[in-house]
């Protein structure tokens, strides 16, 4: 890519890490909250290296990857090389050591099995691996994650696994959805977060929002927003 054309995005990303800062403030002042109460993730999928470092300069410190590959081929290439980093798309678990001890979290956890091979994995590595829970708010049957009525059950016996620290809920509601419709997913898993947070200590994260939708996601009660085109432009491939 020429330069020139590097620069300017890297204008842009500036640009809009500002306004998005700003979104940020303004829709957790209208619910009553700051903005030190709502993390924002930079999702990098299909972004390259030098404009998550560029965003990394403005600011940004927590990453997210969608594929366990992509995020592996980019270690070498960012700076600070030790931001935190998330994993927020499907996860299969025959590569879950591949993940272990690279990854702080796990925020796309969508069943006990796959929970007990990540505790297998974190345990054989000596480390402690991060997991919301990825909730399936919507029931798609095109989504993984676990039905809402199953979180309590699932959270419970998650919980109990050496090697693994249960830090909250993750959830997409359904593309489609409206405004009115958002809020209720939104509202509702709120909710559920508010009524498992006494139950297990450091239960801090409820990560909801993402380009479209986040000063909603923040209104409704989200403490971390998943931010990938609004920050970077849309995805080139």
């Amino acid at each position: 890519m020429e330069k020139s054309l590097i620069d300017a995005r890297k204008r842009d990303i500036e640009e809009n890490y500002k306004e998005i800062a700003e979104n940020i403030a303004a829709a957790a002042a209208r619910a009553g909250r700051t903005a030190a109460e709502v993390r924002l993730m930079a999702v990098t999928k299909t972004v390259e290296p030098v404009f998550i470092n560029h965003a990394l300069s403005l600011g940004v410190d927590l990453i997210g990857e969608n594929k366990v590959q992509e995020l592996l081929s980019k270690l070498d290439f960012l700076e600070p090389a030790n931001v935190e980093k998330h994993l927020i798309g499907h996860l299969q678990s025959n590569k879950a050591r591949k993940i272990v001890g690279v990854v702080t979290t796990v925020q796309s956890l969508d069943s006990v099995p796959l929970a007990k091979e990540l505790s297998l994995r974190s345990g054989n590595a000596g480390v402690e691996t991060a997991v919301l829970l990825e909730v399936n708010v919507g029931e798609e049957a095109s989504k993984t994650g676990f039905l809402y009525e199953a979180v309590k059950d699932a959270a419970a016996e998650i919980a109990l696994l050496p090697g693994l620290r249960l830090r909250g809920l993750m959830a997409v509601p359904p593309l489609e959805a409206e405004e009115k419709e958002l809020r209720g997913y939104f509202a509702k898993m709120r909710r559920l977060f508010e009524d498992m947070k006494p139950l297990y200590p450091g239960f801090d994260t409820l990560s909801l929002g993402m380009s479209g939708d986040y000063p909603i996601a923040i209104e409704e009660g989200a403490t971390m927003v998943r931010i990938g085109s609004a920050l970077f432009g849309a995805r080139r491939y």
